[in-house]
């Protein structure tokens, strides 16, 4: 058994998962993967469970319906909690995050990192194929996170990170209220408030080439109105460990 796991939430995936499994699996260090899969009508989950014989570290968690990122990650969370995972890995199935990049994550936390981020941001703006006015409204996201939470991490929406197993036992994910794009930034403003050591990573981003991007306006409008909530919200709650 590896001490490190890569979750990864699907939906209708079935062009990039089997592509993205195969080359995480072809990594020098062993990653245990967890597919999270919220119903994919594409049968992109079918395509997960024929593989399963051939990699024995390929697990699958099927779920019925659309239930949002943050409870697929909150979900894989509590998956590696009652295993003995140290490494406990976000990544998008699409090939936006290099598996390559696994790697250095996992390194940055050996080396005295609590939570890694593959960032985008903390080296310029290191985005492949993102149109100007997603990279702006990206970009503008973080700034305005940073202006609203008073935490410098750069890039404060990014989903490819790794967390140490203690982060997660410490966080409370009952606590967790968001579902959406503000769920990855809930994840690290709690983490700081707990005194955790977070590190930014610089990677190179490089939007999907296949399949559909599950990102909308609905989404930006959780994540805008979220940070003010939970910032306001964060002056009554109580971060010290137990």
């Amino acid at each position: 058994m590896s001490d490190s796991l890569v979750i990864i939430p699907t939906y209708n995936e079935k062009e990039n998962i089997e592509r993205i499994i195969r080359k995480v699996f072809s990594l020098p260090f062993l990653f245990e993967i967890l597919i999270i899969d919220d119903g994919s009508p594409d049968g992109t989950a079918e395509i997960v469970k024929s593989l399963q014989e051939e990699y024995p570290a390929l697990h699958l968690e099927q779920r019925t319906g659309k239930l949002g990122l943050g409870t697929a990650y909150i979900h894989g969370f509590k998956w590696a909690l009652q295993r003995k995972y140290e490494f406990i890995f976000e990544m998008d199935a699409d090939f936006s995050h290099n598996p390559d990049d696994l790697v250095r994550l996992r390194e940055a936390c050996l080396n005295g990192a609590d939570v890694a981020i593959g960032s985008r941001y903390v080296n310029g703006v290191n985005v492949v194929n993102w149109p100007m006015n997603r990279v702006l409204m990206s970009y503008f996201a973080s700034m305005y996170v940073r202006f609203i939470t008073r935490i410098s991490i750069q890039d404060a929406t990014a989903g490819f990170k790794c967390y140490r197993r203690i982060v997660l036992e410490t966080i409370p994910m009952d606590k967790i209220r968001f579902v959406g794009y503000a769920f990855q930034i809930e994840m690290k403003f709690t983490a700081i408030k707990y005194g955790f050591n977070v590190v930014e990573v610089p990677i190179i981003f490089t939007d999907r080439t296949e399949g559909v991007s599950k990102m909308s306006t609905r989404i930006f409008r959780e994540a805008f109105v979220g940070v003010i909530q939970m910032k306001i919200g964060s002056w009554f709650r109580n971060y010290k460990r137990v």
